[in-house]
């Protein structure tokens, strides 16, 4: 069912595997005190591996006993439904229709995680994911899941991360080392919080490994507030 990047399933016991239930446990310090329920996941540009993160994340969230959902908001590239063998019916059918959410979530995807695909492409994602039925939609899944991750596109490419900042909990930032400029996370970041984001913190991944050739892949996880910092790691 899962592609192997889905690496907190198909190998609980590595050491990057390790690193998401390290980075689960900052994000649960990081809503210690407040409600943290919804979450969304983004980064500056394609290919910072975001999608890949929030999906690892979801599975290490599940394997905490927590009742999580997955949705997939990136309306234009989305990915989630390929990555868990899924249909690609979700959000939009939801949305644009009359479709009951409750047949569009794929239940138990792994034990205790169900997700919600993109739907088809839309020609408004904005509009859709700006909409007071998608207000609705996060009402209604906040109640019923412990935490709910949101797969939002690239923050520099289209507007549609912002859109929906001021209406979750918080934001984690996805960066790759070499993949990005300093300059771009800074203005991704200051679009994030001119749109009323709670910027959790951000993970960096691929960075070289030190430790031989080739590319190991490295989380680090921050909270500004508390200037706390976990961190873990693996070799490839």
């Amino acid at each position: 069912m899962a592609e192997i990047d889905l690496i907190t399933e198909k190998d609980k016991k590595s050491l990057v595997s390790e690193a998401y239930r390290s980075i689960r446990t900052s994000i649960q310090f990081a809503g210690a005190g407040k409600q943290l329920k919804l979450i969304s996941f983004t980064s500056s540009i394609p290919r910072e591996g975001k999608s890949t993160t929030i999906s690892n994340m979801a599975i290490a969230m599940a394997q905490d006993n927590k009742k999580v959902l997955l949705i997939d908001c990136d309306l234009r590239k989305p990915v989630q439904h390929k990555k868990f063998g899924l249909q690609n019916r979700g959000l939009t059918n939801f949305i644009a229709t009359e479709t009951p959410l409750d047949e569009l979530i794929q239940s138990e995807v792994f034990s205790n995680l169900d997700v919600l695909p993109s739907g088809p492409i839309p020609p408004n994602p904005s509009e859709l994911l700006g909409s007071e039925k998608m207000a609705g939609l996060l009402q209604t899944v906040a109640e019923r899941y412990d935490y709910v991750l949101l797969d939002m596109p690239p923050v520099l490419v289209v507007t549609d991360a912002t859109v929906l900042s001021a209406r979750v909990d918080g934001i984690v930032f996805v960066v790759a080392s070499g993949a990005v400029t300093p300059e771009e996370v800074k203005q991704s970041k200051q679009r994030l919080l001119q749109s009323g984001a709670n910027v959790l913190g951000v993970i960096l991944n691929k960075m070289e490994s030190k430790h031989g050739s080739g590319y190991g892949y490295y989380y680090y996880y921050y909270y500004d507030e508390e200037h706390h910092k976990h961190k873990g790691h693996k070799k490839k």
